[in-house]
């Protein structure tokens, strides 16, 4: 029988973050990091078979999203705030080092937080998601993967995108979950989460906000080698992000491999969840 896992805070600054955790308080921490337009609810699938395989998971709703901090101003959802949430979550454990693994937008943040502090991260998990430079490279100058991204300049817009995914109760944003992902990924039940989660008060806006801030500030990188042992999972039917870029972040990671998934959609941890809850375990443990 699964254990519901519990509810925690967390502090950054006067930023709140909750969270969710499960698994043995003296194991090794896994952070997950959820995507857009998601919270914590993104990881529920691997979180009981972490936990279970000895790691004390920490699943937050990342800064904007459900029931954390929603700061004011676009500057607050800049990737360093973004990766200092990270770390924050870490030193309030007394973790100098955590396993991290992050999805869609918690994977470029997992992708920052190891480029920002490598000392800090023990291994590094990132699902469908290029690493940063790849991401900037492949929008700004490939015309397939600028299409893809339509919606990131969309979201440049002020108000309009909250506008048009709120109408209707979500319905575009609830369309662009089932649209983008395979037949049942996600249900009526799962659609009734993330409406609530969407409806937390400021929170269609916070959450855009990491599109704007992602055009207007530039990541201060001095190295863009990953320095940690990373390990890439890459669902080939994404109809967002091109899956060469997987192939191209390699060249990033100075000990990167790549798993990839023929039939798998953007939404990997659902629509595989035995098998990602597999190559985690076997790659986080010590």
């Amino acid at each position: 029988m699964q254990v519901p896992p519990d509810e925690v805070s967390f502090q950054n600054g006067g930023v709140t973050l909750h969270a969710v955790v499960a698994g043995p308080k003296d194991g090794p921490v896994v952070v997950l990091l959820h995507g857009f337009p998601e919270f914590w609810y993104g990881w529920r699938k691997q979180i009981e078979p972490l936990a279970a395989a000895g790691f004390r998971v920490i699943v937050p709703d990342q800064r904007g999203y459900n029931l954390s901090s929603k700061p004011h101003g676009v500057t607050s959802y800049a990737l360093p705030e973004l990766a200092s949430d990270v770390i924050a979550i870490a030193d309030q454990l007394g973790q100098q080092k955590i396993f991290l693994a992050g999805h869609d937008w918690g994977a470029a943040v997992a992708w920052s937080t190891a480029l920002l502090h490598p000392g800090r991260i023990e291994r590094l998990a990132v699902l469908n998601v290029p690493h940063p430079s790849v991401m900037r490279r492949y929008v700004y100058t490939r015309l397939p993967q600028t299409l893809r991204s339509w919606y990131i300049f969309f979201f440049q817009i002020p108000w309009l995108p909250e506008a048009f995914l709120s109408a209707f109760n979500f319905r575009a944003a609830a369309r662009a979950l089932q649209g983008s992902s395979r037949p049942g990924t996600f249900s009526a039940e799962d659609l009734v989460q993330y409406r609530a989660a969407w409806s937390q008060p400021r929170a269609l806006t916070a959450m855009i906000h990491w599109y704007r801030a992602a055009m207007r500030y530039r990541m201060p990188f001095s190295d863009r080698t990953v320095r940690v042992p990373t390990r890439i999972l890459w669902g080939e039917r994404d109809r967002f992000l091109m899956a060469e870029m997987a192939h191209e972040s390699l060249r990033y990671c100075a000990s990167g491999e790549l798993f990839t998934f023929a039939e798998a959609s953007h939404w990997l941890q659902h629509e595989q969840p035995d098998r990602v809850c597999q190559l985690l375990v076997q790659f986080f443990q010590p």
